[in-house]
């Protein structure tokens, strides 16, 4: 989005920057405050919320801004955002409901305080950018019907494979071929991985241990893929998905799969293990014009039938911004679902795990979670990784079983859950009268 700079600049001049709050300081958090305090004329970051307000104050800090108010109320996070201060607080949601702010950036990583975030934020009819696929891929959809009908943008953010998955895939479209498989490239895979065994990458790169483990254990990159393809249309070749070992350039991956086939599944999403150039992302795309395919295998991108197309990196934080610009100034979501979940992220047991145990959170030690296409998750009453954690066994599970909504007694009064009924019920699948 070449246009977005010069629209930001356009706002800094006039004195009228895009002000944005942010909801979690963790260590993504602190590069986003970062970025948009040095980085992005136009854009202020106002306010930022944390549970523990230390680390709100620290984001700023690292930032290059100390003159910071702690506040506890809506009226005076409204004054220092007139006044072009800068605010801090432990409660979230004074962010969500305060006038003056344009939209939220949320990046809590959690799935049930999140859903009451992002419900509040569009509540008070403010864009949301989530840097939470997690939540996105457990309860997106309905998220997106109620901010729809409240008329506020709500997407996934660009920086994050999944929104440089969703850039590729519209450019591919926009030069007229046909996406048919959106890609992801990691350097590991290992379902069984879990806070102890990530501890001394997580220290070394400032993270915690668990974030790591979702990554190691498959579970963010199921998320991640769900979300692309519930914004695509498309759906996953086999539970877990392909997920092939590959040691060459992504370009020589295009004979491994079938046209035939993704063309019957409407298109896939799937990741590759140590393909090159990654970390990145790809699309494989198809052409129908004989003349363009010409056109093609003369520009280097070979004979067909799968073109590839690819970026060799993804920046995360260093992109956020740019995403909160799309959504402000041109009502444009990087990412966000299509309607009808296609693809969902399904618990499975990590180890074997005993009748009464209440189960942990993602990147832990007790579940991973699995790509699923949707109708087999309803058909099957499968348990999403998203509303796995605080879930009580009702007995016995086998390690690398799929749980059950029948294998759980689940906690009490969760908002997810409600959301996520919502879900089911607004997209359930019609039922044709059958006339004898």
């Amino acid at each position: 989005m070449i246009i977005i700079d010069n629209a930001l600049q356009k706002r800094a001049e006039a004195g009228n920057p895009v002000k944005v709050a942010m909801i979690g300081a963790g260590f993504m958090g602190r590069g986003i405050a970062n970025q948009i305090a040095n980085s992005v004329p136009g854009m202020e970051l106002v306010a930022i919320s944390n549970r523990n307000v230390e680390a709100a104050k620290r984001a700023y800090s690292e930032a290059g801004i100390e003159d910071v108010k702690e506040i506890s109320n809506v009226a005076d996070l409204e004054d220092a955002v007139k006044k072009g201060g800068y605010a801090v607080t432990e409660d979230a949601m004074l962010l969500c409901r305060a006038e003056g702010i344009d939209a939220i950036i949320e990046v809590t990583g959690a799935i049930e305080f999140g859903a009451h975030v992002v419900m509040e934020a569009i509540n008070h009819r403010k864009h949301i950018i989530m840097m939470n696929a997690e939540l996105d891929g457990t309860i997106g959809s309905i998220l997106k019907v109620y901010a729809d009908k409240a008329g506020v943008i709500l997407s996934a953010c660009d920086g994050d494979q999944p929104g440089v998955e969703m850039n590729l895939y519209r450019f591919v479209k926009s030069i007229g071929l046909t996406p048919l498989l959106c890609g992801n490239i990691k350097g590991l895979q290992d379902p069984y991985r879990n806070p102890t065994t990530q501890e001394a990458f997580a220290k070394r790169w400032g993270q915690k241990p668990h974030m790591v483990t979702s990554f190691a254990d498959g579970s963010k990159i199921s998320f991640e893929q769900a979300i692309v393809a519930n914004a695509t249309g498309m759906k996953v070749a086999k539970r877990g998905m392909l997920g092939y070992d590959f040691k060459g350039h992504v370009d020589e991956m295009t004979s491994m799969y079938d046209v035939e086939q993704l063309k019957e599944l409407g298109g896939i999403v799937d990741y590759v293990v140590g393909a090159k150039p990654g970390p990145g992302v790809f699309v494989f795309a198809t052409h129908d014009d004989p003349k363009q395919q010409h056109y093609l295998n003369l520009y280097k991108l070979g004979e067909g039938p799968l073109y590839s197309f690819y970026t060799p990196y993804h920046l995360c934080h260093f992109e956020v911004p740019l995403s909160v610009a799309r959504a402000v100034l041109f009502g444009d979501a990087v990412m966000s679902p299509l309607g009808a979940p296609l693809v969902d992220v399904v618990a499975t047991a990590k180890i074997n795990l005993k009748a009464g145990d209440t189960l942990d959170g993602i990147g832990y030690y007790m579940t991973y979670g699995q790509c699923e296409n949707s109708e087999i998750v309803r058909e099957q009453n499968l348990l999403p990784m998203g509303l796995a954690e605080g879930c009580r066994l009702k007995g016995d599970i086998s390690k690398d079983q799929v749980l059950t909504y029948d294998d759980v007694e689940l906690p009490q009064g969760r908002l997810c859950d409600k959301l996520r009924s919502e879900q089911n019920a607004k997209f359930a699948p019609s039922k044709s009268l059958v006339i004898a």
